[in-house]
């Protein structure tokens, strides 16, 4: 690997002040004179009261609620892969609360059947007809929970739903309720009567995070919490409402992203593909992932253009789980998070 001269490093890296002026100059120039809409100011208001909200709820984990959130404005699934007991079917179920959406939660089971999930025809005696009866995909959040214990047949049948919002039984297509997204857990341990995720639903999550232990201070304060509200419940205020999320999500298309940031992105995904230790890189998905995210975080900081600062904050969450490495590294340890680490630092930042 060439050393980069010190020099040339400074000058890729310029100030964060410097870069985030440099762009907003820029998206100045594309949008006129015209101030930032008054849909896209409110996003990060909106976007902060709905994290200030589930943290009432999860504690120390302030960084994970914010690309929960990231993920919800981008329109995208979220797959979640920790061990038991640290808050990801009520990280979920709390959104849910704070969006005002409607939630259903499908606890995944080896003996799970596609129509337990989107529905099926049931005979109707009295008009001698077959009328469709909605499974519980039909909500704006669904919590798959422990998703890979369920066969792959049952697994796909979620497949249509996530990428193209809707759901077909006999020949019939339902549309799904708008939001819709999918919220999944796996346990990475206990891997006895799992069915691995296929490479093609992989791909089809926006991003794929961890939720992680809290610290000693964090956990007195779960506890502290716990004594004074005296029971197990917490009650969570209603920010939002289901045509808001939308308006919000439709309104992070207006964030400008410059071309040189565009490229950008393409050459992160592109290095996934070209690096020696990955077998199979990111589809133009990722591409698609980054673009999204990137704009849904710069809207969080409350920017109408996209940093390269704002890629790398999600970058490894929504490229890691899209690469299969070569069985050689994966038997000696090495984590796809990694690799995206590794391009990062290897792709020549672009400057204003």
């Amino acid at each position: 690997m060439n050393a980069t001269p010190p020099a040339e490093k400074k000058k890729e890296n310029p100030p964060p002040d410097g870069v985030e002026k440099g762009y907003a100059e820029k998206a100045e120039k594309v949008r006129g004179k015209k101030k930032m809409s008054a849909k896209l100011t409110a996003v990060a208001a909106i976007g902060g009261a709905i994290s200030t909200e589930v943290q009432k709820v999860i504690i120390g984990k302030a960084h994970v609620i914010d690309n929960v959130m990231v993920n919800i404005l981008s329109n995208g699934n979220l797959l979640f892969e920790d061990y038991p007991g640290l808050a990801k079917t009520l990280m979920t179920n709390t959104f849910a609360d704070a969006l005002g959406c409607d939630f259903k939660r499908v606890q995944f089971t080896p003996d799970l059947l596609p129509a337990d999930i989107t529905g099926t025809n049931i005979y109707d005696a009295k008009k001698g007809e077959f009328t469709f009866k909605p499974g519980p995909i039909f909500c704006n959040l669904l919590l798959s929970d422990e998703i890979n214990r369920a066969p792959p047949k049952t697994q796909a049948a979620l497949l249509e739903a996530m990428q193209e919002l809707q759901v077909t039984v006999g020949v019939v297509t339902h549309k799904l309720p708008a939001p819709f997204l999918t919220m999944a857990t796996q346990n990475p341990v206990e891997q006895e009567g799992t069915y691995p995720l296929p490479e093609a639903q992989l791909d089809r999550f926006m991003m794929k995070m961890s939720v992680g232990y809290p610290d000693r201070a964090d956990e007195v304060e779960i506890l502290n919490r716990r004594i004074a509200r005296k029971k197990d419940a917490v009650e969570v205020e209603i920010i939002t409402d289901p045509a808001r999320v939308v308006a919000m999500q439709q309104a992070i298309e207006e964030v400008y992203v410059d071309p040189a940031v565009r490229l950008y992105m393409v050459e992160i995904v592109a290095r996934t593909r070209e690096d020696p230790r990955v077998l199979v890189g990111s589809s133009p998905r990722g591409s698609q992932a980054l673009l999204k995210t990137g704009r849904s975080a710069a809207a969080m900081r409350g920017r109408d253009f996209v940093t390269p600062d704002d890629v790398k904050s999600v970058a490894e969450l929504a490229i890691a789980h899209r690469l299969i490495l070569k069985p050689e590294h994966q038997i000696k340890g090495l984590e796809s998070g990694e690799v995206v680490q590794d391009i990062l630092r290897q792709v020549q930042v672009p400057t204003v």
